[in-house]
């Protein structure tokens, strides 16, 4: 089976502050799968390292204040296209994130508060019929 994951989930220095976050639960899957590595942020052709976001009334706001949707809904849509290019049925984001998150997400305050919520990208594979879960799932 293909599965769409969160590069930065595989040690991909994607991240916001340019790092990754190696899961090894995640890595091991690649045993009896094939792992298909995305970041949406970068597909949607935000830098990185780059300002921290967190969506507010729907919109990806950065801590400068300056919103950042468009790319967010770019790098959406080009992960579904990988997803739907590569039949993956299922995909493992990362949690909590304003792209990735699924369940729980910043509030918007850039406070370190959880709210009940998805990111962009993962309500948008969603939509797609594609099964999300983050990497505390697995």
């Amino acid at each position: 089976m293909n599965i769409l994951v969160s590069a930065c989930l595989l040690g991909v220095d994607c991240r916001y502050q340019g790092t990754g976050i190696l899961n090894e639960a995640v890595v091991k899957l690649k045993n009896n799968h094939n792992l298909i590595p995305v970041c949406p942020e970068q597909l949607g052709g935000l830098t990185t390292p780059r300002t921290p976001v967190e969506l507010m009334n729907g919109r990806a706001i950065n801590k400068d204040q300056v919103d950042v949707t468009r790319q967010f809904e770019k790098g959406a849509e080009e992960a579904v296209k990988i997803a739907k290019l590569l039949d993956c049925t299922t995909a493992i984001l990362k949690s909590n994130s304003p792209s990735c998150g699924f369940g729980k997400i910043y509030d918007g305050t850039f406070s370190g508060k959880l709210i009940d919520g998805k990111g962009i990208t993962a309500a948008k594979l969603e939509e797609h019929d594609i099964k999300v879960m983050t990497e505390k799932e697995i």
